[in-house]
């Protein structure tokens, strides 16, 4: 067994059909591996029976390691409570599921954890099968537009050293997407693709869209500069059609054809006016990135209690 304190951190939100088969599978897995180690379950407004069953399944098992609950004072979504819960975590590394469906091997567990000590600091395990659209659409254009040399993709759990934890608090206390913030931090990464098996193969996050649109276009003005590309692309349409329409009107004065009387000069002054709209909203765009530091340092979840179940 290795020597290592290690922190689980679970996402819950009405997981009750789900948590205790999770719990076998990775409190089993990490207890066979580590001496010591804590889990943190993070109930972020959970209305049905999951925290009871969390409670009852840790004094029925009578647990070596510390098992805790953190009660988010409302319901807030999947990244401000797992960064609560990480803040909280006291291990040397850290275990982060944002999912606990377990459409894995228990080995996996195991095995991410052999994949960090060849050198790494962040390792994931990613469904090979996972086909979503709307995620693979965002993670290609983050990855063609962001500044980080790692890449990122669907996950289903990761591990973290606390190096890599103490890194991305130095880059600030809120953390809007912890992916991308690993990804940006400069430490060494690593991905482990499985085969998903059992019947919750393919079942992914339990997040609306409304929310996964939210999460990705915070990402997207946070960490790239798709935003500024756009508006500076369409500054230059606008200003090539004026340029354009203005050609055509000195064109028309002078051969006298009218052709269409007016309407150079509106179709001008029109993509004038839209030029410096869209010429304004780079500028106010690119100062905005500026000052993202600022509100990088704002703290952005709500805890209203921790509740100790056991502890040793």
């Amino acid at each position: 067994m290795e020597n290592k304190f290690v922190s689980i951190v679970v996402y819950l939100h009405n997981e009750e059909e789900n948590i205790i088969p999770f719990l076998d599978v990775a409190v089993s897995s990490i207890a066979g591996l580590f001496k010591k180690y804590e889990v943190i379950c993070v109930d972020d407004a959970c209305s049905d029976g999951t925290v009871e069953k969390i409670k009852n399944y840790a004094f029925e098992k009578k647990l070596d390691g510390i098992v805790s609950v953190v009660h988010m004072g409302f319901y807030q979504g999947i990244e401000p409570s797992m960064n609560a819960g990480r803040d909280i975590a006291i291990g040397d590394l850290v275990y982060e599921f944002d999912h606990i469906v377990v459409d894995y091997e228990k080995s996996l567990i195991e095995d991410v954890y052999n994949e960090m000590v060849k050198g790494y600091d962040i390792v994931a395990a990613s469904n090979a099968k996972f086909k979503r659209f709307t995620s693979n659409l965002f993670y290609g254009l983050f990855n063609k537009y962001s500044k980080s040399f790692a890449k990122i993709g669907p996950e289903t759990f990761r591990i973290v050293s606390r190096r890599a934890i103490n890194r991305i608090k130095a880059i600030g206390t809120h953390i809007p997407y912890r992916k991308a913030v690993y990804a940006n931090c400069g430490l060494n990464m690593s991905t482990l693709s499985y085969q998903p098996v059992g019947n919750a193969a393919g079942k992914g996050s339990k997040a609306t869209f409304s929310e996964r649109g939210g999460l990705a276009l915070d990402t997207f003005i946070y960490f790239t500069n798709i935003m500024e590309r756009i508006s500076a692309v369409l500054s230059g349409g606008f200003l090539i059609v004026s340029l354009g329409c203005l050609i055509y009107s000195v064109i028309d004065h002078f051969t006298g054809e009218n052709v269409a009387a007016g309407w150079p000069s509106l179709m001008s002054f029109m993509s004038i006016g839209f030029f410096g709209v869209f010429a304004l909203l780079t500028i106010i765009l690119k100062y905005l990135a500026v000052m993202l530091n600022l509100i990088f340092r704002q703290q952005r979840y709500m805890v209203a209690d921790i509740e100790k179940i056991v502890g040793k």
